[in-house]
């Protein structure tokens, strides 16, 4: 049946306009990283207190390199350092650092939460709830999601705001980049459907057809057009929850500091259902607070922002985190993919202060939930943060913005170290137990001396090692065994002992094949090869076998070369390598065990599994409903005049170009439907990016949708 001669008229909201909000336009134009902004704002200057948490932190970090630095030259040092001893002495330096660095930041996170000192922006958690008076629009960004789970959070959130008294403070605003046209379709569908229970005043969609700069993009044009209408602004993921009073809690922080530009909280992961996730979901919980409490520690008013669940004022955003579109090709070249940490360092340079709320709760996220799902993320996010390269030499930065971004850009490049590192040790292994030396002690001898190290002192410097890894993590369980609601949150002082020796067991098998695949990723980029944009998987985590056999062969394989190289050596080298070789050599059942689907979380348990947030309980039940069945876009739109009066009225927004370059799938679409007999040739002909394009044109979809129904001739 015709839908458009049933429904010739779409209706029309009294600004014509249903889906959005009158617009206010904000300029947001790209900044020079090659000239400093002139914000006129007096520079931020760190008080004496700060210096000397400062100090601590990378005096710290000298004193435990130079001293690890110096047990590892006595160790390569007997019989006179060779070359290769001496690389591989310059990358346990390096790596030697990495590891120290952090540590001091967790020590500095444990005694500061101990002692109940601030670290970051202190929260009033527990008092009445403020009152705020600006206006704050909450942005959800979304890319070919499941409509259904996202409406769920966005609806969550929506009523939880509410029942703080001051929802007409906010607006809230799904802004899709949806490639998928029948996503797309769907999306509007269950949107309509959303807006009846929640109402039409102050929920809106838009979607973009041209998924410029991707989520920052998505951003701007939001600024761009809605920002002048809103003081502040808060960035959600399609995955983000965030409870009412937390909400309101930042917005009114954001109201008392005039200088602070965005402040970020440290979201929980909820929702974990697998082995992997859960396990995240577990460390996350247990030891991301003294990470994030001793980050905010030193870092003040100089923190950095990790893209969503964060508050920004939305006016120094426009003026100053403008991205600009980087020289040269793919991957380093074109739009910036990690854009938060640049816009942070940006605002921070025009005199903006960026803070981190650790003490602040109900912020939550979810994880990926394999690891070859967390791998993919991980390959997009090395791309992006290697991207940071051509932003260092930006005028003008703070110092700890510049480490920030250099922060992101070691976390990549340490795990191709790592691997350098264990074949430079093996090679010298190998040189000394096969090649003979060229030199002889003085005078008569039968044998030759062989090069050698220390063993003894290996020992040493290989535990001191590991215990700046694992000490961290001792630190987070006496911090949280500490406090009574803290044992309680976990079901207990013993399990939570259980689960932090489980989760360092098995976060040291799955290290070496993340290892190999951070190191892949960034062999990759160097050679030119772009990650792209790809969906990500969020609900389940099985995989096919076949997917699984495929992408873990790299790392077993390169378990088994490792394997043998060493045994070749001794037993006692392989023993040595096994917390390594062993990761590695069981990285196919590893990746099959850890995305398999668990009824309980077991010892990995947390607060929020023990005693889920209202919020999240809320989200979970309402995704548990009936799902729109999603059907296919053009066959949705003929049969739903609601729906399809809603879509032509959103796309009566966009002026047709008249000139300009040709758009292709536009032009194909066109092609193909002068040759179609009937809608369903239409339906079944036009690719998805040739309907992408018919749906964005009024005059062509009306066109598609008026074609006789049923095949003819």
């Amino acid at each position: 049946m015709d839908a458009l001669k049933q429904f010739p008229s779409p209706p029309q909201s009294a600004l014509g306009r249903p889906f959005l909000p009158p617009e206010s336009p904000l300029p947001m134009l790209p900044c020079r990283l090659g000239r400093a902004a002139d914000s006129g704002r007096d520079p931020v200057r760190p008080g004496a207190a700060l210096i000397v948490r400062r100090l601590f932190i990378f005096v710290g970090t000298a004193l435990l390199t130079a001293a690890g630095g110096y047990g590892m030259y006595d160790v390569v040092e007997v019989g006179g350092v060779t070359f290769l001893e001496a690389v591989l002495l310059g990358l346990f330096l390096v790596l030697l650092a990495w590891v120290a660095f952090s540590f001091m930041s967790a020590l500095a996170g444990f005694f500061a939460l101990l002692t109940r000192r601030p670290a970051g922006l202190p929260l009033d958690t527990t008092g009445s709830l403020p009152e705020v008076t600006s206006r704050t629009a909450m942005l959800i960004p979304t890319y070919n999601e499941d409509p259904h789970h996202v409406m769920a959070r966005l609806r969550a959130m929506y009523e939880s705001v509410d029942a703080t008294g001051y929802g007409e403070k906010f607006d809230w605003f799904l802004l899709s980049d949806t490639t998928d046209p029948d996503i797309w379709i769907c999306e509007e569908m269950t949107f309509i459907q959303l807006r009846r229970p929640c109402g039409l005043d102050r929920l809106y969609y838009r979607h973009r057809s041209d998924n410029t700069a991707r989520k920052s993009g998505n951003i701007a044009d939001w600024v761009s057009r809605f920002g002048a209408g809103y003081d502040h602004m808060i960035v959600l993921d399609a995955d983000s929850l965030m409870e009412g009073d937390t909400v309101v809690r930042l917005v009114h922080a954001m109201e008392t500091d005039p200088a602070a530009a965005l402040i970020q909280t440290q979201p929980v992961i909820v929702n974990a259902r697998t082995l992997f996730s859960r396990l995240q979901q577990f460390s996350g919980r247990v030891y991301g607070p003294i990470v994030a409490a001793g980050n905010a520690w030193w870092h003040g008013g100089d923190s950095n922002y990790w893209g969503h669940n964060a508050v920004i004022r939305v006016r120094a955003f426009a003026a100053e985190a403008g991205l600009p579109e980087l020289r040269g090709r793919k991957p380093f070249g074109g739009h910036i993919l990690s854009h938060d940490f640049v816009e942070a360092a940006l605002m921070r340079r025009a005199g903006w202060r960026i803070y981190m709320a650790p003490n602040i709760g109900g912020s939550f996220e979810e994880v990926p939930p394999s690891v070859l799902d967390f791998a993919g993320r991980d390959r997009r996010w090395c791309q992006g943060n290697l991207q940071h390269l051509a932003v260092l030499p930006a005028r003008g930065l703070y110092w700890v913005s510049r480490l920030h971004l250099l922060t992101g850009i070691g976390s990549y490049l340490t795990a191709p170290l790592w691997l350098l590192f264990l074949v430079l040790g093996l090679l010298i292994s190998l040189q000394a137990h096969f090649i003979r030396p060229e030199y002889f002690p003085k005078g008569f001898s039968l044998f030759p001396t062989w090069p050698q190290q220390d063993p003894v002192l290996a020992a040493r410097v290989f535990a001191a090692t590991m215990g700046l890894l694992i000490l961290p993590k001792l630190l987070a369980y006496v911090l949280v065994i500490s406090h009574r609601e803290g044992r309680m949150g976990f079901a207990g002082s013993v399990r939570l002992l259980l689960g932090v020796f489980c989760e360092t067991v098995l976060a040291a098998l799955i290290a070496p094949c993340m290892m190999i695949f951070q190191s892949k990723a960034v062999v990759e980029i160097l050679v030119g090869r772009d990650a792209g944009w790809q969906v990500q998987r969020r609900s389940d985590g099985e995989l096919a076998l076949g997917e699984i056999y495929r992408k873990f062969a790299g790392p077993t394989l390169c378990g088994l070369v490792l394997a043998l190289s060493a045994y070749a050596v001794s037993l006692p080298l392989l023993l040595w390598m096994s917390p390594v070789v062993l990761g590695l050599l069981l990285a196919i059942p590893l990746g099959i065990i850890t995305s398999v689907r668990l009824k309980a979380p077991g010892v990995f348990a947390t607060p929020e599994t023990n005693n889920p947030p209202a919020v999240v309980l809320r989200a979970n039940e309402l995704a548990a409903s009936e799902p729109i069945e999603m059907a296919k876009a053009l066959h949705q739109l003929s049969r739903d005049p609601e729906l399809l009066g809603e879509h032509l009225d959103s796309l009566s927004l966009a002026s047709p170009r008249k000139f300009g370059p040709v758009h292709v799938p536009l032009a194909t679409a066109r092609a193909k439907v002068e040759e179609c007999e009937s809608f369903e040739d239409a339906a079944a002909w036009l690719d998805k990016s040739e309907l992408r394009a018919v749906l964005s044109h009024p005059t062509l979809l009306r066109r598609v949708l008026e074609m006789p129904r049923g095949r003819q001739g």
